[in-house]
Formats: C-alpha cells, sequence, structure tokens
C-alpha cells in the first residue's frame, strides 16, 4: 500500500518523495524510474504506482547525468567558418530532426564543427547529455577523428566510414542525368560551377561531369564555387571571361544557378538561348527564378529522417544508404 502523502499543489513532486511513498531507498526509486539496475517486479510496481499517484517526471539532463544516455542530439556542422551554420540546407536538417528526436524526448542543438575538429568531438563524446551526434559536410578528416566513446551513437549525412554510417544523396547520378539532358538538347560548350574542394560531397558530381565531358569528346571547363549565391555570381563571371562561346552552366547547387542567372540577366544574355543554366537541390526559389530553373532533387528531409531514426534506434545499418534525385526540367535548360 502506497503512503497517502499531502502536500501543497505548487510542490513538484521530487525523487525524494517518490521514495518515500513506494518504502524503498532514493537509489532504488532513481533506478526503476531510470530504467537500469536491479529491482524485483514488487519494488517495480510500488515506485511506478507511487510516481503515477504523485505526478513526478524525471528530470532528463538528471536523469542523463545518472544514466549517460543523454537527452539531446547534437547536430554537428563541418566548414570552414560559423557562418556555414546560417545554410538552409542546415535549417531543413535540424528541423527534421527536431521533429523526428521529440516523440523520444530527445532535444536537438546546433554546433559548428571546423575543419580540423577533434577537440569538438572528445569534448562531445564525453558530455554526459550528449544522446547521439549527426555530422554534416563531414570529411574524412573529421571520421578519422570520431573517438570510440561516440561510435554506435554517431551518424554522417554526407561521407561515412564502417564505423559511421552515412547517409547521402547520389548527386553523382543527379549530375550524370543534368548532364545527358544538356547534350541532348544541343549543348556542346558546357561550363561547371563545383563545390569547394574540400568537402567530399562534390567530388562525385564533378568526377560525373568529367566523365561526360570525355565520353562525349567535349572540353571541361570548371570553376570553384562554394555553394553561395555570391560564388555562382563570380562563377560564372569567371567562365564567360574565360570560355565566352559556353553554351551550357551545371552549378553544384541552385544557389550558385541562381546566382549565376543573375549575371547573365544583368548581362542581356539570353537563357536559355544563349546559356542553358541547371542546378542541384531544387530548392523553393528554383521554380520562382526568371527563368524557372531546371535542376534536380536533393531529398534532404528524407535523408535526415533516416540518419535520426537510425540514431534513435541504435540498429546496425549498412555503412552507406543512398537517396535517389530525380531530374527536374523547367525554363533555363
Amino acid at each position: 500500500m502506497i503512503a497517502h502523502m499531502s502536500r501543497p499543489a505548487t510542490h513538484r513532486a521530487t525523487l525524494d518523495d517518490v521514495a518515500r511513498a513506494a518504502g524503498v531507498s532514493r537509489s532504488t526509486a532513481s533506478r526503476v524510474i531510470a530504467g537500469y539496475g536491479p529491482a524485483s517486479a514488487a519494488t517495480r510496481d510500488r515506485v511506478v504506482e507511487a510516481a503515477g499517484q504523485l505526478g513526478y517526471a524525471p528530470n532528463p539532463a538528471a536523469r542523463a547525468l545518472v544514466t549517460g544516455t543523454g537527452f539531446r542530439l547534437v547536430v554537428a556542422v563541418v566548414g570552414a567558418t560559423p557562418d556555414v551554420l546560417h545554410d538552409p540546407y542546415v535549417d531543413r536538417v535540424v528541423s527534421t530532426a527536431a521533429s523526428m528526436c521529440a516523440p523520444h524526448d530527445v532535444g536537438v542543438s546546433l554546433r559548428w564543427l571546423s575543419l580540423n575538429a577533434p577537440s569538438d568531438l572528445y569534448a562531445m563524446a564525453s558530455d554526459p547529455s550528449v544522446h547521439s551526434v549527426l555530422l554534416v559536410n563531414t570529411t574524412q578528416a573529421v571520421l578519422d577523428a570520431v573517438p570510440a566513446r561516440l561510435l554506435g551513437r554517431v551518424v554522417s549525412i554526407g561521407v561515412g566510414s564502417p564505423q559511421v554510417p552515412g547517409f547521402d544523396v547520389d548527386n553523382g547520378g543527379a549530375a550524370a542525368a543534368t548532364l545527358a539532358h544538356l547534350y541532348d538538347s544541343g549543348r556542346r560548350r558546357i561550363a561547371m560551377v563545383t563545390g569547394p574542394q574540400w568537402m567530399p560531397c562534390t567530388h562525385r558530381p564533378v568526377e560525373s561531369y568529367l566523365a561526360a565531358m570525355r565520353a562525349a569528346g567535349l572540353p571541361a571547363r570548371s570553376v570553384e564555387g562554394d555553394f553561395t549565391v555570391a560564388s555562382g555570381r563570380t562563377g560564372m563571371a569567371e567562365v564567360l571571361h574565360r570560355w565566352p562561346d559556353t553554351d551550357a552552366v551545371f552549378a553544384g547547387s541552385d544557389a550558385m544557378a541562381l546566382g549565376a542567372l543573375a549575371v547573365l540577366r544583368e548581362r542581356g544574355v539570353d537563357v536559355p538561348g544563349d546559356i542553358a543554366v541547371a542546378g542541384f537541390d531544387d530548392v523553393p526559389f528554383a521554380a520562382l527564378s526568371a527563368p524557372a530553373l531546371t535542376t534536380a532533387t536533393h531529398p534532404v528531409e528524407e535523408i535526415a529522417a533516416g540518419a535520426v531514426t537510425a540514431l534513435m534506434a541504435g540498429s546496425r545499418v549498412p555503412p552507406a544508404t543512398a537517396y535517389a534525385s530525380r531530374l527536374v526540367l523547367r525554363e533555363s535548360a
């Protein structure tokens, strides 16, 4: 029988209250509430009944300190500077992670990881509040620096490893499909504005571009960007300066493609008549640009959901999970 306890209505039940009501020690009540350690069925029943009658809700932070299971997922975004956290792509990952974690009472926090981030990773591994880590823009250097204490509760959106599962879009296939469309529509002098060299995810589209140009016997023309509108503008201007006969541009992101369109519009170049433009991501603004942007889809929410589901389940998954991309034909190419 649970002892009747009267307390002021404003008093929030504590673990000590539950222990007294159940007639057990505080440590026993803590083990039952946290779900670990030995306790008889009768003891568990008394503690659960007492907690229910008292309306006791365990503090997730305190529970994490005791059990080490953590109460927050860290979305750790790799980048040259903290400005990478302002990328709309990161917003999509974080919002999806938050909705996926909510049913598990796990919060989400956002953190910048420099390109050289071993100390940050070790800090997360030893932080008892960290339930798991979702790496974004992952590099090989970051994968190599993941401490053993994080293994089993860290996954990557991007390149992965046998120890750190990776979830990513097939952007190499998307690039190949886009370039095939440009070639089939009669384009023969196709330039590419690539992503930054330090990001492994940029390598597959570049490889697809070089392979397509080789197979068609066409010259390769590429300039490096950083996935921003500004770099798309700069890249387009460089392409026009170096190769004025260019008749198509494939940009590694929609932001860069939109920057390229802005330069062509300012210079009075007809799109797609003189130069066709295609991007990658299919962001909402892609359909609203002038002309509407031909691009390939990037199912960010689906990828993030898959990665977070793996973390919440704590189950083994393949080292690499690829998500398909679909070409969306619009007016620009």
